[in-house]
């Protein structure tokens, strides 16, 4: 039998508020908590508890011939914990029955794994305690940021105690290979690496409802059909998605619900597939090579890169400037600023920046509250000025050194990805928006006072 391993992401971002210059200094809030609840009860009631009935029924029926594996981000779930506590209550039942696998990934979904190796440690913790709080086991398999991977990430990724990780089966990193096989890291092969079978995965992610799709209306049997014709000598696929295929970007009325009942059990049924959680396919098969991955992956657009965060000037100076105080923060007690440092963190802010509108803009402008990338920009660092300034007045009232420097996983990463960036002591980081101008101007009025 050959095996299909199911996993899907959750990840919520506290939205910003629209921020304006003339709240620097005067206001610290900065969030949009009508959005946030709105939008986060919307897609629990379309998508996350009825798909979590769903989970659980097959579960009931199908007992250990079925699996299903989870992350959410802690953004995700602090939202789930103040908007709807219904969403965590689900996913402890589906906790309880055994056959789910919680993973471990950052607290904040954010960039930290490429910008500083402290940093992601600290993250990478918080989030396993948060996990092993709710739902009574610690992640033992890490899945990384929008499947973020290379060899830098998979040593430390081993280093903090993790057996096995997933990425995606990008065709630069795999050539010829097949993604249906587990893989281990070139950079310590004791890493398992599970690699994403993006066609099979998209088409139910992206293609599901497209009505001029050539394959178009999908069901489970014809699903089940391309399961089927995977060449008999490969071991696994990986079917990887957002959570939110189920109700939200696929909605109901596309059938997308009776498909997701429909389809585990024509697996079953079939006898030919059975259902792994990733820890259990690290387990049960052996690598069959090892992946060398010098630059940075993901599974985010057709380059399956980094440049849907890092691709552009806007995007640069915002994640520098937030990545040069990580010394700073790491010395820092006060819970509001250690929130808003975890909130400001999250990839989707710098995500909303991109300035790729080619064949993946539709997939950049989807819960996007921004009509551009520089509106999105601006308001960003509106905000974030005003929290170094906060930073500034925590250091000084501390007795530290406010200090700006390059994040400490710069020295060891590719300059194509990441330029290095000069080291600034006690300046507001370079911008050429108005807002930063102003925290330059406050700053040095209050290193007067």
């Amino acid at each position: 039998m050959k095996s299909l391993c199911l996993y899907f992401q959750i990840h919520q971002p506290f939205r910003l508020r629209t921020y304006r210059f003339f709240d620097i200094g005067s206001d610290h809030y900065y969030y949009d908590d009508y959005q946030n609840k709105r939008i986060v009860r919307r897609i629990a009631s379309n998508c996350y508890l009825p798909a979590n009935e769903i989970m659980l029924s097959l579960i009931k029926e199908y007992g250990d011939k079925f699996k299903v594996s989870f992350s959410i981000s802690g953004t995700a779930i602090e939202q789930f914990q103040k908007y709807c506590p219904e969403v965590i209550d689900s996913f402890k039942k589906l906790a309880k029955t055994g056959n789910v696998e919680f993973l471990g990934e950052t607290y904040s979904h954010s960039l930290a794994s490429v910008m500083d190796a402290e940093e992601f440690k600290r993250q990478v913790k918080e989030h396993s305690d948060m996990i092993e709080k709710l739902f009574g086991k610690r992640p033992v398999t890490f899945r990384n940021t929008e499947l973020i991977f290379s060899n830098d990430i998979a040593q430390q990724v081993y280093d903090m105690g993790f057996q096995t990780m997933l990425t995606e089966g990008a065709k630069q990193v795999l050539a010829w290979k097949s993604p249906n096989f587990l893989y281990c890291s070139a950079a310590n092969e004791r890493l398992k690496i599970l690699l994403r079978n993006y066609q099979l995965s998209d088409d139910i992610a992206f293609r599901f409802s497209q009505q001029g799709w050539s394959e178009w209306p999908m069901t489970a049997e014809k699903y089940l059909g391309w399961l089927n014709a995977v060449d008999k000598k490969q071991e696994i696929v990986n079917l990887f998605m957002d959570y939110e295929t189920f109700g939200e970007h696929q909605k109901a009325d596309s059938g997308i619900f009776s498909f997701l009942n429909a389809f585990p059990v024509k697996v079953i049924k079939s006898g030919k597939w059975k259902f792994l959680t990733p820890a259990e396919a690290s387990r049960d098969l052996q690598p069959v090579a090892s992946l060398n991955v010098p630059h940075a992956i993901s599974w985010a657009d057709e380059e399956r890169d980094l440049t849907a965060w890092k691709g552009n000037d806007l995007q640069d100076e915002a994640i520098g400037s937030l990545y040069s105080v990580t010394d700073l923060v790491s010395h820092c007690d006060d819970r509001e600023l250690l929130a808003d440092w975890h909130y400001l963190q999250a990839s989707d802010h710098f995500y909303y920046m991109c300035t790729k509108w080619f064949s993946d803009g539709a997939v950049h402008h989807y819960f996007n509250p921004y009509s551009t990338p520089y509106e999105a920009f601006l308001n960003y660092m509106n905000v974030l000025s005003d929290f170094l300034l906060r930073l500034k007045l925590y250091a000084y009232s501390k007795g530290l050194e406010f200090k700006t420097s390059p994040p400490k996983s710069l020295k060891s990463t590719s300059k194509e990805v990441l330029p290095q960036k000069k080291s600034v002591v006690a300046k507001a980081p370079k911008t050429k928006t108005v807002a930063a101008k102003k925290l330059t101007k406050t700053v040095s009025r209050v290193g007067k006072k």
